[in-house]
């Protein structure tokens, strides 16, 4: 395969672009600022890049305008339908690239769209790599995200200087695998999440001190990454978002809700556990609480228990049902 530049990534030479600076994205680009890139940010709300102004990166119009001044751009948007807009509509990435472009899509997307995006980069003499993560707030500030990649394989490499900067990337196969890997991984962690979030509900509820519980469990069979990552912050109702969980309602959908009109029967997938937390965070998001991190959900266990919370969060200062 040929790569995209007979050169090497270098930060003296490779432009980057950079669109989304939520608590993901924003983290992500700091981290290549700080591994010496050039980093160009698109935003629609352009007051919400000072920081990473401040830190470097310079500020244009446009997605199309990005794609101009880039060698590659990367998206870390919230649904499938920011990254079609950004991506492949009017004055989108993929009208202002430049042939031999590179968009890297680590927005947890749709595996059918970036399919789309690839052949649309393709057929301008670019390339495309959806390439979404996992981790949450920290692994993006720490360098240890999760990355699946998916598209040509030697593209993928070829990246590797930039993933290295953000995490460890993985290369799990063609265009839209990438989102399909995410997926799964969603649907892994939200089951981790429900277990988590009961288990420290029946432990406080059998007179268990949850942190005891949490130190006594960790390093058996019930230890995961989920508890190192969210045990404490559950049980200090801490619910500032790494991920959102309207987020995770989006990610299960796109593994739960696959029977549509023309779908192959053959990839259809029966996921009752996966439909189950679908349904907790649905009830996160039904109760206003879909801008909460995914640790959230112990709050909807925690409701069905009939349990009036002091909740930690920054929106309220009462005691209410959170």
């Amino acid at each position: 395969m040929e790569t995209p530049y007979p050169i090497s990534i270098v930060p003296t030479k490779t432009r980057i672009g950079w669109i989304g600076i939520g608590v993901m994205g924003a983290a992500m680009a700091t981290r290549l600022l700080a591994a010496g890139y050039s980093v160009a940010i698109y935003a629609r709300s352009p007051s919400k890049a000072l920081d990473l102004q401040s830190k470097g990166a310079s500020l244009v119009n446009s997605a199309s305008e990005l794609a101009q001044v880039s060698d590659i751009v990367f998206t870390m948007v919230g649904h499938p339908s920011d990254v079609r807009q950004n991506v492949l509509e009017k004055n989108g990435l993929l009208q202002g690239l430049n042939p031999g472009g590179v968009i890297v899509d680590t927005t947890s997307s749709h595996p059918d769209l970036a399919r789309e995006i690839f052949a649309a980069a393709r057929a301008k003499g670019c390339w495309a790599v959806d390439a979404p993560v996992s981790g949450g707030d920290i692994g993006a500030r720490d360098g240890k995200l999760a990355i699946f990649g998916g598209g040509d394989a030697g593209v993928v490499k070829w990246l590797s200087p930039l993933f290295e900067a953000l995490g460890k990337v993985t290369y799990v196969g063609e265009a839209g695998c990438g989102q399909s890997c995410k997926i799964a991984n969603q649907i892994a962690i939200g089951g981790n999440l429900m277990g988590l979030s009961e288990g420290l509900v029946f432990a406080e509820r059998a007179g268990l001190d949850v942190k005891q519980f949490v130190e006594a469990v960790r390093g058996g069979a019930a230890g995961s990454m989920a508890m190192e990552l969210f045990g404490e912050r559950m049980i200090e109702r801490d619910f500032r978002p790494g991920g959102f969980a309207e987020y995770m309602v989006k990610d299960l959908g796109m593994g739960v809700d696959v029977v549509e009109e023309g779908e192959d029967v053959e990839r259809i997938v029966v996921l009752p556990g996966a439909a189950l937390a679908k349904q907790l965070f649905s009830a996160m998001v039904a109760n206003g609480d879909g801008k909460f991190g995914t640790q959230g959900l112990i709050s909807v266990v925690q409701r069905l228990n009939g349990k009036l919370l002091g909740c930690g969060c920054a929106r309220v200062r009462r005691r209410h049902w959170c």
